[in-house]
Parts: C-alpha cells; sequence; structure tokens
C-alpha cells in the first residue's frame, strides 16, 4: 500500500519542515491547516478547521491516509480551556478519519511541557522535574493538555487498531511565519533590531539558564524522528524524547550569536529582563527594517514570539533531556546545536525575512 501522509498543522514549524522531508522521500502528502500551506511544492493542501467537524468531514471526505502527524495546537487563556480545545481538535480529527479506516499510525508532537507543566505553572516551585528528562517520569500532578491530547489518541488507537507514538521535543529551531512559538527566528529578529538601532545584545533570562547547560531540537531532527518511528515496528506505540544528541550554555552560545550577527552581547546582570518587555514597543522600528530592506514580513508579532522565549530562558532550572530510549532502538540522528542556529539564520536571509 502506498503511505499517504496527512500533516495536520502544515503551515507551522513543524509540520511544514515534516511535509517538505515527506515529500523528499517520495510519500503522498496532504497538508491540512485553516490557512493552507501553498508554498511547499507537491504539497496538497487541505483547508479546514479542526474544531469544525462538519467541515472537517467534508475536507477529508476523499483523503484516505495511512500516516497522520498532529503537529499543531491552539493557545487559549487558561491551561482549562486549552485542555478542552486541544483536546477536542484531535478528537473531532480522529473521529473523521475513523470512518475511513485508513489509518495505520498517529504521530502526536507534544515537547517538554508534558516534565516541566503547563503554561501556568511552566517550571515553578513544586512542578520541577528531576534532570535529565526521561520518558518514563510519571505525569505532574497538574492539569496539561499534552496529556489530554495524548489521551485522545490513546483512545482512537484502542477503537480503530492503529499504532501510535507521542514525539517530546526541547524548543524547536526551525523557520516559520506566524508561529506561536519560534525562539531562534526571534533571537534572529531581535538580534537584527539591536543591530538597525545600536541596542545591546541583552540576555532576558534567569541564571540557572545562563549558566546551566540545555539543549534544543533543530526541526529536521523531530522531522526525522516522526517518520522513523512511523515506520520502524519496534518504535511503535512508544513516547520519546527528541533533540539534537549535543548540549550547551548559553553563557557560550549567545556570545557565538551576537558575533554572527555583529551586536554586542550583555549576559545576565543578576535579574531577568523578559524579552517581551525589551521588544514591546519594536513593531513600527521592525516595520522600518522591512521597508529599508525590502523584506518578506512586516509583522513583527508573525516573526516574532517573545513571550514563549521569555519561558525557556527564563526557568529557575537547567534542562537537558535524555535520548537514550530512541537511541537504543536505533534513531542516531544528530545535529550540532551552534550550526542548526546558524543554518536557520542563513535560512531566513534566504527567504528574505531578515537582512
Amino acid at each position: 500500500m502506498d503511505k499517504i501522509a496527512l500533516v495536520v498543522g502544515a503551515s507551522g514549524i513543524a509540520g511544514s519542515n515534516l511535509a517538505i522531508k515527506l515529500i523528499s522521500q517520495g510519500w503522498n502528502t496532504y497538508g491540512l491547516a485553516r490557512t493552507p500551506n501553498l508554498e511547499i511544492e507537491g504539497l496538497k493542501p487541505v483547508s479546514a478547521d479542526l474544531l469544525d467537524p462538519e467541515g472537517l468531514r467534508n475536507s477529508l471526505a476523499d483523503i484516505k491516509p495511512t500516516h497522520v502527524y498532529i503537529t499543531t495546537w491552539m493557545r487559549n487563556d487558561t491551561e482549562a480551556e486549552n485542555i478542552r480545545v486541544n483536546s477536542l481538535m484531535v478528537r473531532n480529527l480522529l473521529e473523521v478519519l475513523s470512518a475511513h479506516q485508513s489509518v495505520q499510525h498517529v504521530a502526536l508532537v507534544t515537547g517538554l511541557k508534558h516534565y516541566l507543566g503547563p503554561f501556568e505553572a511552566y517550571a515553578q516551585d513544586g512542578f520541577l522535574p528531576e534532570t535529565p528528562l526521561r520518558e518514563e517520569h510519571p505525569r505532574l500532578e497538574i492539569e496539561n493538555f499534552y496529556y489530554a491530547q495524548e489521551d485522545e489518541v490513546y483512545a482512537a488507537a484502542a477503537r480503530d487498531g492503529f499504532t501510535w507514538s507521542i514525539h517530546r521535543p526541547h524548543t524547536v529551531i526551525g523557520q516559520a511565519v506566524g508561529n506561536a512559538m519560534n525562539l531562534g527566528t526571534t533571537l534572529a529578529v531581535y538580534a537584527t533590531i539591536c543591530r538597525e538601532t545600536g541596542r545591546q545584545f541583552r540576555w532576558p533570562g534567569s541564571s540557572a539558564q545562563w549558566n546551566g547547560l540545555s539543549d534544543v531540537t533543530d526541526v529536521n531532527v523531530l522531522a526525522d524522528q516522526l517518520i522513523w518511528a512511523s515506520t520502524t515496528d519496534k518504535a511503535k506505540n512508544e513516547a520519546f524524547n527528541v533533540v539534537n544528541g549535543d548540549v550547551f550554555r548559553w553563557s557560550r552560545l549567545w556570545n557565538k550569536l551576537a558575533a554572527y550577527f555583529g551586536v554586542t552581547p550583555v549576559g545576565f546582570e543578576g535579574t531577568i529582563k523578559p524579552l517581551e518587555t525589551e521588544m514591546a514597543n519594536d513593531g513600527e522600528i521592525w516595520q522600518s527594517i522591512a521597508r529599508k530592506y525590502n523584506l518578506k514580513e512586516t509583522e513583527l508579532k508573525r516573526l516574532a514570539s517573545a513571550w514563549h522565549t521569555d519561558l525557556d530562558l527564563g526557568r529557575p532550572i537547567e534542562v537537558m533531556t535524555d535520548m537514550s530510549k530512541s537511541r537504543k532502538l536505533g534513531f542516531l540522528v544528530f545535529k550540532d546545536t551552534e550550526e542548526a542556529f546558524y543554518q536557520l539564520f542563513d535560512q531566513l536571509r534566504e527567504s528574505n525575512l531578515i537582512p
């Protein structure tokens, strides 16, 4: 049987890069989004709202995927609402697809908030896990929309007989526009603003993050693991961490990133200085930069997600992610994190998103 992929969230940072990789490997690939991605050659766009079951049913009436990759979520004001909305999105999708009985595997992308807690209690006292983070760590005794999404996948798998995999990346580094969590592009935009205005490239986060060890996930490593787990028998019905495989200290990397952009770095100065506050009034500055260099995107909020970068860089603990589980099963993909940042910045320039 031909491999037919349905990438849910194909306009996002994880979904768009996964779609590109699937197409390059010969998969028949559909990309579902409320605003479909029309820029990926070979991707078959599907316009649908996961919260509209009838519209979703109509959009997927003639599509019978063998592999479903859920890479999307919707941010809401409270965790209770995150749970309600994001679990409903997964439930609606899998109920609509159930009628076709074509699905062999469902892969769900979540993240390290599985271990660190939801936005309302993210990496706070009482919710600080032991590091390195391991897949066997028990769920936190707190509501978390990632748990609700997982439970929807488990229930549908029991009903329809497909296999599943859960993927928990750390901060994902890759290109996307309009993405809610995009640390790499946020830092590139911030550094560009610093260079153009003569401001210092100031560390916004905590002492623990500045001095401690950390890791991140290159978007291509995530895509590779998604495909590997969905096509490897011994990897099915498992949850996997996914990071690049190396560790770094921001105290070193911050200076390297500053050198790439030709700006003056400033490290931790005793208190957290949120990037969201630092960039709060930069919308017009970015529009001016975009006009000056004829950039593709003039809206700062579609490139930078300072609020989420602050969550990552402001944590009170160092965060390292154990990769032993998937390594033992044969997933050996590795990416040098410093190179991942440079490659992203080069890609942003080639795409005319930064000067």
